[in-house]
């Protein structure tokens, strides 16, 4: 039996690795705060990983097997330096040693782009250097290195995807994409910056199908799960734009560029491809348009539930 816990489950990429799981034949067991979603074939757990016995009760309870991990800090304009990233860190690692301890098999975790040294043309896993500009991407990085080392020592196998730029429905209103959405379906301006710096932009559905069929490999070690296309940042809000039918109230360079924000953050996908034989279901134009799609669904729920 294949049984799989994965924190962070009803979190952005969490909730959508569920399904991808159950279809890969594992039994699914989901770690949340606040209210699981709707999926009668998972079993749920309450439980808040940042409490020092709750991991081990977690792991004690459930025993699994795989170990698909999230659960991490990701409040949009604050993740980045936030010291809460060191108490991520630390309950992640708690977390790990338990599932170790208890005989688990295979631990996945989700790392980030915010890894690696930015300014090259493409991130490549073993060659571009790990030199992290944030917090949030140092105490990542640590948790990689750490968890690898125990997992070589310990015996169970260790893969850490990196994620780059994901959207996709449920995605917080704050973030580029929503907030360009959001605004233009509502009839206002959608200020923008320049929008000149190049991204690799992977739908939600997809970044959380690569996980499911890494958890599922044999695969070791660091792998990119991204898209492998260049994209400018104002082609993604043009596109957008097009599908809302508010072309006129797109504002790009109404906002600076980020500081700090390298002009080209794209990532090497042939180890994605070629070692764990994945590639993406979701054009970019595709996504866009189901995200739009989503967000026109969710606002007219909105605006029937003030009637």
């Amino acid at each position: 039996m294949k049984r799989v816990l994965v924190t962070g489950a009803t979190g952005f990429i969490g909730r959508n690795a569920l399904t991808p799981l159950l279809a890969r034949g594992f039994e699914v067991h989901a770690a949340y705060i606040g209210t699981p979603l709707e999926i009668d074939v998972v079993a749920w757990h309450e439980c808040n990983l940042l409490n020092s016995g709750a991991a081990r009760s977690l792991v004690d309870a459930v025993r699994p097997t795989h170990l698909l991990h999230f659960a991490w800090n990701v409040e949009h304009g604050k993740y980045w330096t936030s010291p809460a990233n060191l108490e991520w860190l630390e309950a992640s690692l708690r977390l790990i040693r338990f599932f170790g301890e208890m005989g688990g098999k295979r631990f996945v975790g989700a790392g980030t782009c915010a890894e690696y040294e930015w300014g090259t043309p493409s991130c490549v896993e073993g060659q571009t250097p790990l030199r992290p500009a944030t917090l949030y991407g140092a105490s990542k990085n640590a948790l990689r290195e750490v968890a690898e080392s125990f997992a070589a020592t310990d015996g169970f196998g260790f893969a850490w995807g990196r994620v780059f730029l994901t959207y996709g429905p449920h995605e917080d209103r704050k973030r580029l994409v929503p907030s360009v959405i959001t605004s233009l379906l509502d009839g206002e301006i959608a200020q923008c910056s320049p929008g000149e710096h190049v991204r690799d932009f992977l739908y939600v559905e997809d970044v959380a199908d690569g996980f499911a069929a890494l958890t599922d490999s044999e695969v070791e070690g660091a792998l990119n799960i991204a898209s492998g296309e260049p994209t400018r940042v104002k082609d993604v809000a043009q596109e957008l734009a097009s599908f809302t039918d508010h072309p006129d109230l797109l504002r790009l360079g109404a906002l600076p560029e980020r500081r700090g924000d390298p002009p080209v953050l794209l990532a090497d996908t042939k180890r994605l491809r070629k070692d764990l034989g994945w590639k993406p279901k979701f054009t970019l134009r595709r996504g866009l348009e189901e995200t739009v799609a989503w967000w026109r669904s969710q606002k007219a729920t909105e605006a029937h539930a003030r009637v």
